[in-house]
């Protein structure tokens, strides 16, 4: 009695790397096998079991609470931005009003002291002392030829014409700030005019990380267009 060979079906055994591909190759597979979601349960933290589906809710879950954050700080950078826009208007206005050299300084320091909160500012303008005589702004302003030892420190700032952030070098701060030079913990140096052509504004922290080579330059470097051309008009 003869016999047909029966057809065998050797399942290959998938590697788990196999079948991941092949799920994200076909998103809808568990839409055809919709039965097999019941058979299917992954390991809870607890040490109980949760279906496919509710896991798939978890993670839902938990990247809509990261999206969430992230629309809170994207907010909180908003608002942040709106007042220090409405802060730079209310320095225009002022400076735009301004009608001496005096009272330009004035409006600057004001400014930063109590509008942006600077803790330490220092307004540095280049040209003959002797011409400034009747300006009394105190430790804020302060007139410097260019060519100044004084101003060796700042020389690889000076040649370039961006505003920087950070930590400032222990004689830098020894020239701007005198004996409050210790308090001081980061900085933000923004020429005034095309290659610092006028002077430089320095402002100053007394935190280590709030001016930092990372932050964005856009404002400052704003304000400093701003003050420059008030600067100039005397």
């Amino acid at each position: 009695m003869s016999t047909q060979p029966r057809a065998e079906f050797v399942a290959e055994e998938l590697s788990e790397q196999a079948v991941h591909d092949y799920l994200a190759a076909h998103p809808d597979f568990f839409e055809q096998h919709a039965a097999l979601l019941d058979r299917l349960n992954l390991p809870h933290a607890s040490g109980s079991a949760v279906s496919l589906i509710e896991r798939q809710v978890s993670m839902l879950r938990q990247k809509d609470l990261k999206l969430e954050r992230q629309l809170k700080d994207l907010i909180q950078v908003a608002r942040e931005n709106d007042v220090l826009a409405a802060k730079i208007h209310e320095l225009a206005l002022q400076l735009m009003a301004a009608g001496d050299l005096g009272s330009t300084v004035a409006a600057i320091e004001e400014a930063l002291r109590s509008g942006f909160g600077a803790d330490q500012a220092v307004l540095v303008l280049f040209g003959n002392a002797d011409l400034f005589d009747d300006i009394d702004a105190g430790r804020f302003f302060r007139v410097v030829q260019r060519e100044d030892e004084s101003l060796s420190p700042f020389s690889t700032f000076l040649e370039g014409s961006s505003a920087r952030c950070g930590r400032i070098r222990d004689s830098q701060r020894d020239f701007l700030f005198h004996q409050d030079a210790n308090d001081i913990g980061s900085g933000a140096l923004v020429p005034l005019g095309d290659d610092a052509e006028i002077g430089f504004l320095a402002v100053g922290s007394v935190d280590g990380d709030h001016f930092h080579p990372g932050m964005s330059i856009d404002f400052l470097t704003r304000l400093g267009d701003m003050i420059a051309v008030a600067l100039k008009r005397f």
